[in-house]
């Protein structure tokens, strides 16, 4: 009996307890879950989340915090939290952690504009260039360079199909540390002949799928050479590192410092034309594109796809892990395309993801910069805007004659009677085909450095180049 009016008492009592705690001593604190579930009463409006999503958070002064809509009820709750939600219809939302990549495209815009204030002429962005390089290397903790392996490529041997070649090779860019790759070449190559580089996206299979296959063996069959290579801990990286390893910010270093060194090695070449060097990724590779440009004058031609916005600053830590961002007082991905100034440069957008308002804005910004150097021609828009996020048959529609425009080729060679690029030619290998170290990893160096924290020690005690960079 006693123990029953306990339980009542108890009853009785936790109700006033909590209201008790709604004061300024306990800073109105209430929990998460609570505080949503009065949002969707009084809002009409449903917010869907998990229950692990507000497990275990609570909301200061939360009463205090309600406006008179539920998107200004919504900012005030969920921002100190660092969560925010999705509009997803009408009445409904969804329930996030906070994304500092993602803006909206007015702020974006507004963020652009500011930038774009800080000079009027070629003079003053070639002020702006000069700051921001050094600083987005330093940013990225490469510089000075880490030294260079004093070791040979590993290299397969060729493959021959209808007009090109094809072979493996892996690039050690710090001790241990391996890109990897594919080259396809032309056959029969006279004189020196145009490269690009071809980073790809977090697409699955990344290298090995067929799209990217086609593209770059379509380039090799136009005249040019294509080194089409591995995102950090993605593809065969992945014998030296775990998937998740991706999503850390050395990702972001590792990746730019691969790109380095694949260009020093395919610029020793005999038949690679050093002023005629370009570099096309979608996405992620889009936005590792972009950086590329801007920080190495040896890039004469960009081609980022389905990547460069003003309000989306890369969803990925390879794009944004490391702090490039903040570089000279405050960049964005759209001033930093801007740096391939008065380079040839071709921007593939559509209307399905972060890129669907390139043309309104972003791009007329561009325009202006490069007619700072008389180049407005040579920057290039093609919006796709029924189309969504891939490097699909007409984004490699709009690759194609840009980079035989600027590069001097003979577009005829991979088109069909009709004048339309004609991909049909291209062989489609396994993907075992395409790994360099074998089809179980068994060629990788015993010395290849494993592990995400082994790599952070390597990286560490790297020596660094003397002299610093040379922009």
């Amino acid at each position: 009996m006693k123990r029953k009016v306990c339980y009542l008492l108890s009853c009785l009592l936790f109700p006033a307890m909590l209201w008790a705690q709604q004061d300024t001593d306990h800073k109105y604190t209430r929990s998460l879950k609570e505080v949503l579930e009065e949002i969707q009463a009084k809002f009409h409006v449903k917010i869907k989340y998990n229950e692990n999503d507000v497990a275990d958070k609570y909301v200061t002064y939360a009463d205090w915090r309600f406006r008179n809509t539920v998107d200004e009820t919504l900012d005030n709750v969920l921002a100190p939290l660092d969560m925010k939600v999705n509009k997803t219809g009408p009445n409904a939302y969804k329930l996030k952690g906070y994304e500092y990549n993602v803006w909206s495209v007015q702020d974006g815009w507004t963020k652009l504009d500011s930038i774009a204030k800080l000079y009027n002429d070629k003079q003053g962005f070639e002020a702006r260039k000069a700051l921001l390089r050094p600083e987005l290397y330093k940013a990225l903790n490469l510089y000075p360079l880490p030294e260079k392996p004093n070791s040979k490529p590993i290299i397969t041997p060729e493959r021959i199909y209808d007009g090109y070649s094809v072979q493996n090779i892996a690039i050690e860019i710090l001790p241990g540390l391996y890109v990897n790759g594919s080259l396809y070449k032309p056959l029969h190559i006279k004189g020196k002949v145009p490269l690009m580089l071809s980073p790809d996206g977090h697409w699955e299979k990344q290298r090995y799928r067929s799209d990217c296959q086609i593209r770059c063996a379509t380039l090799a069959r136009m005249g040019c050479m294509a080194y089409s290579y591995d995102l950090f801990a993605w593809g065969e990286s992945l014998l030296q590192f775990k998937p998740e390893d991706h999503r850390t910010s050395i990702a972001q270093v590792v990746q730019t410092l691969g790109a380095i060194r694949i260009l020093d090695y395919m610029l020793s070449l005999k038949e690679t034309d050093p002023n005629r060097v370009g570099i096309s990724g979608g996405s992620g590779g889009g936005s590792h594109t972009v950086l590329m440009a801007a920080l190495d004058p040896r890039i004469k031609l960009s081609a980022p796809v389905v990547a460069v916005s003003s309000y989306f600053y890369g969803g990925c830590p390879c794009e944004s892990g490391m702090p490039i961002h903040f570089c000279g007082g405050g960049t964005d991905n759209v001033e930093l395309a801007a740096m391939a100034a008065p380079n040839p440069q071709l921007l593939v957008t559509d209307g399905q993801d972060w890129t669907a308002h390139m043309p309104e804005h972003d791009f007329p910004y561009l325009k202006k910069i490069y007619g700072y150097y008389g180049a407005s021609a040579d920057v290039e828009n093609v919006h796709l805007p029924k189309e969504g996020h891939d490097y699909g048959p007409s984004k490699r529609d709009a690759l194609y004659p840009f980079v035989a425009k600027y590069f001097g080729l003979d577009i005829k060679k991979i088109e069909d009677k009709n004048g339309s690029i004609d991909e049909s030619k291209v062989t489609i290998e396994k993907e075992p085909m395409m790994y360099v170290f074998g089809d179980h990893g068994q060629g990788l160096p015993k010395d290849a450095v494993k592990g995400i924290d082994n790599l952070r020690k390597v990286f560490a005690n790297a020596p660094r180049e003397q002299g610093g960079v040379k922009y």
